[in-house]
């Protein structure tokens, strides 16, 4: 059963006049074109195609809204930094993420997310840098973790946190297919609705 049976999908913004009003709190989701954002918010709300996946990485290309409960929102960014796309494309979807970054007072949360077999990249340190401009609470989701083996997983979470230490970023194994670090993904995920967030 879904933690958020309320959820919907609210809107996508193309610009920043489309956004919704800037009130109550929400979590934003980021990540490259094929990193598995779209499914890992479906399985951390327990949704099956809430987030719309796409076997053609980069179909995010507007900001979407959800709303998930009373004063609770869900935001699904575009994805980035996929190599089929033009660089028109990227530089637009560049200048929206900005906006969005420059106007959301209510962001109580930013989660990146990750390919674990990847480690993280520059446009991933990015979206941390303007999430933390906000001072928003910031959690990586290292993604796909069932294609790793156990020590490959180990060692792929230890280097995250060691590049990620000095950003008060908290990080965390995740994985779609076998459930690893879905109860921390959904704890991370109410923590920063709720205003009640803490680092380990």
């Amino acid at each position: 059963m879904s933690l958020y049976p309320e959820a919907r999908f609210v809107t996508s913004a193309a610009r920043a006049a489309q956004f919704l009003p800037d009130e109550g709190a929400e979590v934003a989701f980021a990540g490259r074109s094929n990193a598995g954002k779209s499914s890992a918010i479906n399985t951390i709300l327990n949704r099956r195609d809430f987030a719309r996946t796409s076997k053609t990485p980069g179909r995010t290309q507007l900001i979407n809204f959800f709303a998930l409960a009373e004063g609770q929102r869900l935001v699904d960014l575009p994805g980035y930094g996929y190599a089929r796309v033009s660089k028109e494309m990227r530089e637009g979807w560049r200048e929206l993420l900005g906006d969005y970054f420059d106007s959301r007072q209510s962001l109580a949360g930013l989660m990146v997310v990750v390919d674990s077999r990847r480690g993280v990249l520059e446009f991933d340190l990015q979206m941390l840098d303007w999430g933390r401009a906000l001072d928003c609470q910031l959690h990586v989701l290292l993604t796909k973790a069932d294609k790793l083996s156990r020590q490959e997983a180990a060692a792929a979470l230890s280097a995250a946190q060691r590049e990620l230490q000095d950003l008060r970023v908290s990080v965390q194994l995740f994985s779609v297919t076998s459930k690893v670090g879905l109860d921390q993904a959904r704890a991370a995920l109410a923590a920063m609705l709720g205003g009640n967030w803490g680092h380990a």
